[in-house]
């Protein structure tokens, strides 16, 4: 079929399979031409491997670090009249590149917030791979089934304590426009909580560490993303935002937990990137848009494989990482130091419809929202017809 962008909203419909398959390579390419990792994990689980930075993560452990890698995801395959999800064809191109490689690579589909899914995990990290020394978290969904409860729980974008009014851009109706947001209740701050907080990463590691799949010294990490003034309200004084504190007390807990094994549990703090969580969070569009602007004027502009990299460099292989005054894993210090935020700051109270593509990236943003499900890029041809019935 020829597979052409459909874009409703704040998401694609569809995903072009050579399009993506090219994306993966390209991340391939940048970590090889990085060199080698030192002192690199050699048996990774990435739980959430199919896009953004867990896609990252993986590509990163494998092509840089030479890692056996167990990625964890939850896609759509591709039927005859539709294409597959992007993180479906990420996860065929990954596949293939790591067979070419002689590395080991494997993935399963699943519910990751179900015991049946950690039970599949457990069966094939003993089967092929044994202990892990780095468990990736990566999990961005909008809902979670309680795997002891069955309860389902739904995560909620409202601030928190008081109501939040601020401007952001409809990239769906090309309109800058005011959005008011009124404060979640308690019901709402809990559920996200139970969603997008530590609850699930602390059980992933309970399993893994029961059935005795941790080696000594493992190091695991959950991303995050804090931001600065512009997104607290947001991100930081907000339903996100309590779930991310969850995220810091579940990293206490697991260092505690599996201090047998001294496990060591970081929160990595990474900078905003257009990824397909981030694309529907009131605010973001808007202010992605405005930091590739100044980012990349100040040549500090990172993508998913640049910072993922520089985390691993700098970070996860070292035996003691520097943390921040929070005890998390901080990258993202080019977008939130004053003078960048300044800039931005300036942009901000400074942007209208009338100059809005003047003063902001959005070219850039909205090619790296289309190179998320395989489109606009250059090595592509569109036009082709191409074969969507992609296998792992």
């Amino acid at each position: 079929m020829i597979v052409k962008p459909k874009i409703r909203g704040f998401i694609c419909t569809n995903a072009h399979p050579v399009g993506c398959a090219t994306n993966v390579q390209q991340q391939i390419d940048y970590v090889k031409a990085q060199g080698t990792l030192h002192n690199a994990p050699k048996n990774v689980l990435v739980i959430g491997s199919s896009t953004g930075y867990g896609m990252a993560s993986r590509i990163t452990a494998a092509f840089a670090g030479g890692a056996n890698t167990l990625g964890v995801c939850f896609e759509k395959p591709p039927t005859e009249r539709k294409t597959g999800t992007a993180g479906w064809y990420n996860t065929a191109g990954f596949h293939a590149k790591a067979a070419a490689a002689g590395l080991y690579a494997k993935t399963l589909n699943g519910d990751a917030f179900s015991n049946e899914l950690k039970q599949q995990v457990i069966d094939t990290l003993k089967a092929d791979m044994s202990k892990v020394d780095l468990v990736i978290y990566s999990l961005a969904s909008p809902r979670r089934t309680d795997p002891k409860t069955g309860e389902v729980y739904k995560s909620t974008l409202k601030p928190v304590g008081q109501a939040y009014r601020t401007k952001t851009y409809d990239t769906d109706k090309n309109v800058i426009h005011e959005i008011a947001l009124e404060p979640a209740n308690e019901d709402e701050i809990q559920q996200t909580i139970k969603v997008m907080g530590g609850e699930d990463w602390e059980l992933w590691l309970d399993a893994l560490g029961e059935a005795d799949l941790l080696a000594d010294n493992c190091k695991t990490t959950a991303y995050t993303y804090v931001g600065k003034e512009l997104t607290w309200p947001i991100y930081g004084q907000a339903t996100i935002g309590k779930a991310k504190e969850d995220l810091d007390r579940a990293a206490a807990a697991i260092v505690k937990t599996q201090a047998s094994k001294n496990v060591q549990a970081y929160v990595s703090s990474l900078k905003a990137l257009v990824t397909q969580a981030s694309s529907a969070i009131p605010v973001m569009p808007l202010y992605i848009s405005l930091i590739y602007k100044v980012m990349k004027e100040e040549g500090t502009h990172q993508g998913c494989i640049e910072q993922i990299y520089a985390l691993f460099t700098d970070k996860l292989t070292h035996a003691t990482p520097e943390v921040d005054e929070l005890g998390r894993l901080y990258m993202n210090n080019k977008e939130t130091n004053d003078a960048t935020q300044a800039k931005i700051k300036t942009l901000w109270d400074q942007v209208t419809q009338e100059n809005f593509h003047e003063l902001s990236d959005y070219a850039g943003y909205h090619h790296e929202f289309l190179k998320l499900f395989g489109f606009d890029l250059t090595d592509v041809d569109y036009d082709a017809d191409v074969e969507s019935l992609v296998d792992w």
